[in-house]
């Protein structure tokens, strides 16, 4: 007879992120509990962590280390041994002061003496004070005692990181873990040998860490949310730790990584560790496997669900709804540890620390997207494909319940964009309320935000706007069907900035067909938008030719050629190509990386852009005053 499941723990593997849980189980565990389901989760990345950067984990990543030979230590490790007692004394408090548990502990951290400083706190010596004073007076003043406290402990936190990776396990970062054997691996291979390899120390806490769990809520399945390759491996060992615990429990494998590289799985191995692996919005295919696990269902019955059956990898797909948008419930973080999450600052910018600084309650406007049609975009996939809408009453009904649930009234909507139309709604729904709070979010640069709607949402509680540039060219960013151009985006990021709400660009490079040319204007276009005060953040990314994009489904369309892909058992989603331009895009990023990190910094803004690249480039073809005469002309939409 089927298991009756009694109970549902949804797992959030490491690694993700310190500062906030990945909201993706909370999503399902608030829906499951509205259809009756008895529905709990646990966050293994948070606890990972804590129990790492703690006084006893301290003790067992310096006894693994001493087994090593000494030769073979790097001088971060070395300098942690030596330095070890003042490590070990300082851990807890910083930690319990990153938690926001112990304020009076930043007048120590900021007294320069107390915390061991290892190479990560040689990029201070980039600060310097051309009067001998403090060097980093310019970003804190004479006060800011509490931020300037969490930067250097975040330093402090990243020498530790260096030291785990360096002599316990080099594939660990605290963002991400292990990345390099799942991401597009066409084969099971990689993963299935870094699985039987002998367990190593972060191995075995997180396969204490998971027992702990099972004790604590006794499941008869589990959920693993994998949102990103760097979540893989991880998740791979607790589904091992929890077959080698009790085959009996259902362990199930969903999230952003299998939509977007499993849909062409056929490695049996896999199921090894997992029973089923869903595609997609869970909610519907959960329902269904719930059903099928008390005997209500059968297995031909399944929602995008892939299975091991006779030996072979079947996909079950029954024709069935998916939940709208509007009635998937409310997420819950009730479960979550949400007052041990720690609150980093890698960079001193006001923009960009919000993605590590401050627990977020993450909360979708809309799901999919109203635009999808972003060349580059996954746009084919549901995540993307499937736009819908809830109303601002709704959003607002679900927003009050969290901050009944947390205290805690901050928001980050995670759309894809954010529609400008449900944003007023929104806007306003908050404001007739009287419902107070502080939010950000991602858009597009679309003139539909107009200097009116921007203060609008100013009112609301929008502090931040993080959107797409890509590439700041008019040619490219037609090709790439973005529905932008740079001079529009001038206007509405300006628009923002007006209303007091920091703007943080997305940037490309390396796009089909993009010349040197491209990218220095590209880069001219972004330092004056730094200058004009349109943009206050910003990050650079490589283009990535993706299975599911318009470019890799139609490449011809842009001028490349896809190189062959390997057969394909396990994942399949970056493809590489060839460029007919043959330009060194690596060489360029590393450029753009150091001009846009001093951009965001407020310096070397009246630079020549030229000199930010070790090799010869053309001149700027932009004019100086580009943006600045752009943001003197008008448009309708922002009259």
């Amino acid at each position: 007879m089927p298991v009756t499941p009694q109970r549902v723990l949804s797992v959030i593997p490491p690694m993700t992120q310190l500062n906030t849980p990945y909201p993706s189980t909370a999503y399902l565990t608030g829906f499951l509990r509205s259809q009756g389901v008895s529905a709990v989760q646990e966050d293994l990345a948070i606890a990972l962590v804590l129990r790492l950067l703690s006084p006893s984990g301290l003790d067992e990543i310096r006894a693994h280390i001493e087994t090593t030979p000494a030769k073979s230590r790097s001088g971060n490790v070395a300098a942690f041994l030596e330095n070890f007692a003042a490590y070990r004394a300082s851990i807890g408090p910083v930690i319990a002061f990153l938690q926001g548990r112990d304020a009076t502990l930043a007048y120590r951290i900021c007294g320069g003496t107390w915390l061991p400083e290892g190479s990560r706190f040689d990029a201070l010596d980039a600060y310097v004070d051309p009067d001998g004073g403090d060097p980093l007076a310019w970003a804190f003043g004479s006060l800011g005692l509490q931020d300037r406290a969490r930067h250097l402990a975040t330093l402090y936190l990243n020498d530790l990181a260096d030291v785990i990776r360096e002599g316990v396990d080099e594939r660990f970062e605290f963002v991400r873990y292990a990345e390099s054997i799942a991401m597009a691996q066409a084969t099971f291979a990689p993963l299935a040998a870094a699985l039987a390899a002998p367990t190593n120390l972060i191995d075995r806490m997180l396969q204490a860490l998971t027992q702990e769990a099972l004790a604590r809520h006794q499941p008869q399945v589990v959920l693993i949310s994998v949102p990103f390759p760097g979540t893989v491996y991880a998740a791979f060992r607790i589904a091992q730790t929890i077959k080698a615990h009790d085959p009996a429990i259902t362990v199930v494998l969903g999230g952003g990584f299998a939509n977007t590289e499993l849909r062409e799985l056929t490695e049996p191995r896999v199921f090894d560790y997992f029973d089923f692996i869903t595609l997609d919005d869970g909610e519907r295919p959960t329902l269904a496997l719930l059903e099928h696990l008390r005997g209500q269902r059968g297995s031909g019955r399944l929602v995008r669900t892939f299975l091991r059956t006779e030996g072979k990898v079947s996909y079950v797909n029954f024709p069935e709804p998916d939940v709208p948008f509007a009635e998937v419930g409310t997420p819950t973080w009730d479960g979550l540890p949400i007052d041990r999450y720690l609150s980093v600052m890698d960079m001193l910018n006001p923009m960009h620390r919000l993605w590590s600084d401050g627990r977020w309650n993450k909360l979708t406007v809309a799901h999919g997207c109203y635009w999808k049609k972003c060349s580059f975009c996954d746009v084919s996939l549901d995540y993307i494909s499937r736009y819908e809408t809830a109303n601002a009453e709704i959003l607002v009904d679900r927003i009050e319940a969290i901050i009944a649930e947390t205290g805690q009234t901050g928001f980050h909507f995670v759309d894809e964009a954010a529609p400008p139309k449900m944003l007023r709604a929104l806007a306003e729904e908050l404001l007739r309320r009287q419902v107070s709070i502080t939010w950000w979010g991602n858009i597009r640069f679309e003139k539909s935000f107009t200097p009116e709607l921007c203060e609008l949402l100013a009112q609301s509680g929008c502090i931040a706007i993080s959107g797409g540039l890509e590439v700041a060219s008019d040619r490219l960013l037609k090709l790439m069907q973005k529905g932008v151009s740079v001079d529009q985006v001038a206007r509405v990021t300006h628009a923002f900035a007006e209303a007091g709400i920091l703007v943080h660009a997305y940037l490309m490079y390396g796009f089909p067909t993009q010349t040197v040319q491209d990218t220095v204007d590209a880069l001219e276009y972004v330092r004056q938008l730094f200058e004009a005060g349109c943009i206050q953040s910003g990050f650079f990314h490589r283009f990535a030719c993706t299975v599911h994009s318009p470019v890799g489904k139609n490449p011809q369309d842009y001028g490349i050629k896809l190189l062959p892909l390997p057969p394909v058992s396990f994942a399949k989603n970056d493809i590489r190509f060839i460029d007919p331009t043959g330009v060194d895009h690596d060489e360029l990023g590393r450029a753009l990386t150091k001009a846009l990190y001093n951009f965001m910094h407020g310096i070397e803004l009246e630079r020549d852009v030229r000199s930010w690249f070790s090799t010869r480039v053309p001149r700027p073809q932009v004019p100086k005053n580009f943006i600045a005469r752009a943001l003197t002309q008008q448009e309708p939409g922002l009259r």
